[in-house]
């Protein structure tokens, strides 16, 4: 079985026999810095094509960990419909690992090595948080729900139903979502699609790292 160790080649940012690179996102202190019985996925970037996406998954075996290794310029439109297709390509065959896993690979600067972002049982929605809850009325009315819209890194809201909490940014939304949030309460995340894959993984791996260890909703939202 293809081990951790043949991901290694990723740090220098090189896809497997070719000349395209990825630019991995970056993270610090990663919990997760080893995985065994891997294959990789590649989302790569070009630079001289407007919204180009390449992805590469001829690697990836069904009953492995999966390692998607996503280049950090992408934005999450994107990015983030490929991602989809991969998960369902595994969450529907009929030979799945129920124990396999799927992780974003990074470059953990910490300790110039790789660090990965597990995402296995996120659901990703290209819908709006407020659309969905429109839908799904008896959800919206629990109290216990926070909203965390992330339009830019300047403009983060935090919302409990209708009543904004509290304006962030991205250095202090930790900070100020740990401040007013609620005991026991699930809080959803909303990513406006012109945000990079490399903001996306800073504001995932920061909510992993808190030491509040918020419940954070599976379910997350593109818009």
């Amino acid at each position: 079985m293809k081990q951790y160790i043949v991901l290694l080649i990723s740090l220098l940012f090189f896809s497997c026999g070719s000349d395209k690179i990825i630019q991995l996102p970056e993270i610090s202190q990663s919990e997760i810095t080893e995985i065994f019985d891997v294959s990789p996925a590649y989302l790569f970037y070009d630079v001289t094509q407007k919204d180009s996406v390449d992805l590469n998954r001829k690697n990836l075996i069904v009953t492995t960990n999966w390692l998607v290794n996503v280049d950090k310029r992408l934005s999450l439109k994107q990015a983030i419909p490929h991602i989809k297709f991969i998960q369902e390509k595994k969450r529907s065959s009929s030979h799945k690992n129920e124990a396999a896993k799927n992780y974003f690979t990074c470059h953990d600067t910490s300790i110039k090595n790789l660090g990965f972002v597990e995402f296995t049982n996120v659901v990703y929605h290209e819908r709006s948080l407020p659309d969905f809850f429109t839908k799904n009325a008896k959800l919206a009315s629990q109290k216990s729900i926070i909203e965390v819209h992330f339009d830019t890194n300047k403009n983060i809201a935090i919302q409990q139903q209708d009543l904004l909490l509290k304006t962030t940014d991205k250095a202090n939304f930790i900070t100020d979502l740990n401040e007013v949030t609620i005991e026991n309460a699930t809080v959803y995340l909303s990513f406006n699609s012109a945000l990079s894959f490399q903001d996306y993984i800073y504001y995932k791996h920061q909510l992993f790292k808190s030491k509040q260890k918020l419940k954070v909703s599976e379910n997350e939202f593109i818009y």
